[in-house]
């Protein structure tokens, strides 16, 4: 995947990898900020899960001590865009 992508472009394809592991929140308003542990239930495997397949599709690392400090789409999206080359 190319790295010039925009902000929403990282959000949309991090909610779609998100709901790929998790279908159930495909119908699910998800705050940009919501902490997605405690709002809807996700346990430390669908992190793994999520996380693994943004890499797949992204190319971005995003190694295990990183996990606890992306907890909501902004952590993961703002995350995200600094290794793609930042926005």
């Amino acid at each position: 995947m190319s790295t010039a992508m925009t902000k929403d472009q990282i959000l949309a394809a991090t909610l779609e990898e998100l709901t790929n592991v998790a279908p159930d929140l495909a119908d699910e308003t998800i705050p940009p900020d919501a902490d997605l542990r405690e709002v809807f239930d996700l346990d430390s495997m669908d992190f793994l899960n999520w996380f693994t397949a943004l890499h797949r599709r992204l190319g971005v690392d995003i190694p295990e001590l990183d996990y606890p400090k992306l907890r909501s789409m902004d952590d993961v999206a703002t995350y995200l865009a600094a290794r793609l080359g930042g926005l």
